[in-house]
């Protein structure tokens, strides 16, 4: 079965292709970039009329790259969750439209599923395995039991580490995407110039949750307080410390979770697992087997977009064509997320 997956969540019109879930026939990205990186950061208005603008071609091409028609095309899939209200609703309205002109099965896909769905598409993983989903605007731990089923252990309740590099990236005028930038440019510097605090969550509840806000103020307002005898305030040893702290405080929290669930599988997802530090961090614990997206697929990309609308397929269900977007999904709690957080399906006809 071959699924075509949009995705527009954010600042990237892509559109895919993929064969049984995991083979990716085609996978077209077109990237922003350019048209946001002199206001630093995405601007909403200009993300969606430059989806409203791409997605047709973007689509064809992705159609075309894999020698495929419409027709020979069994569902359509596309993100309708969370995302940017605008951008959302080119890339849904889109699939919504061509699913029902071609008469073929339409699937809405939670944004954050297809993250954590992405390493699946080069890999044979079994579940269950522990999640680690890290984005600009997400920063969850959690027990994966299958492709739609997540028991969230642990959550940001502040900021999401992905927004805490572009903030600290804005404020030091370093360029956009910032956590790109951060990256290279802690490779300049020493990630022992500065003593960032960490905040300490260590009890109930909280104990797997994480928190970016203090360490972002931190960097930005009072970085001279952190800053350790012998080392230079340069730039440089601002982003690779900064990095350092925000890698660690992710990687403690996952730990606690291998430690108190028995799961030694860790599998991440979201643009922040292309970081090289956390990815390196996570490989020196030789006891854990660590199983990462290739970097192309750590992006928004409509691969993992169609992946997941796969399973749903496969397992006889579909989205109704009165599917809207939603910006927001419902607050995450502990425990078994709920339908209303990924979207309610019924029985395909």
């Amino acid at each position: 079965m071959i699924v075509l997956g949009i995705e527009s969540s954010c600042d990237e019109t892509a559109a895919a292709l993929v064969k049984d879930g995991k083979q990716i026939l085609s996978n077209v990205v077109a990237t922003q970039i350019p048209f946001h990186q002199m206001y630093k950061g995405v601007v909403p208005e200009i993300a969606s009329r430059k989806h409203a603008e791409w997605i047709l071609p973007v689509v064809r091409q992705a159609l075309s790259e894999a020698g495929l028609s419409l027709e020979q095309v069994d569902a359509v899939a596309a993100t309708n969750r969370p995302g940017l209200m605008g951008s959302l609703l080119v890339g849904l309205t889109f699939g919504k439209t061509l699913a029902w002109s071609a008469g073929k099965p339409f699937y809405a896909v939670n944004h954050m599923l297809g993250h954590m769905y992405a390493a699946h598409l080069c890999n044979d993983i079994q579940y269950p395995y522990l999640g680690l989903l890290v984005s600009g605007g997400h920063s969850i731990i959690a027990r994966v039991s299958g492709f739609d089923e997540l028991e969230i252990l642990g959550t940001t309740i502040d900021d999401s580490v992905g927004e805490a590099f572009d903030k600290v990236a804005k404020y030091y005028n370093l360029g956009y995407p910032g956590g790109v930038i951060i990256d290279r440019l802690s490779k300049q510097g020493s990630r022992d110039a500065y003593s960032f605090p960490v905040p300490k969550m260590d009890k109930g509840e909280h104990r797997y949750d994480v928190s970016f806000s203090g360490l972002k103020t931190a960097v930005i307002h009072q970085s001279g307080m952190f800053l350790n005898r012998g080392f230079e305030p340069s730039v440089e040893n601002i982003a690779a410390s900064f990095q350092e702290t925000a890698c660690r405080t992710l990687v403690s929290r996952l730990l606690r979770a291998v430690e108190d669930t028995g799961l030694t599988t860790v599998v991440a997802g979201g643009g922040v697992a292309a970081n090289s530090r956390l990815r390196e961090m996570l490989s020196e614990h030789g006891e854990l087997n660590c199983i990462f997206p290739p970097l192309k697929l750590c992006g928004d990309n409509g691969a993992m977009i169609a992946g997941v609308a796969y399973h749903f397929l496969s397992r006889g269900e579909t989205s109704p064509l009165s599917t809207t977007a939603c910006a927001r999904i419902p607050q995450f709690k502990r425990g078994l997320a709920n339908l209303e957080a990924f979207g309610r399906r019924q029985p395909h006809q």
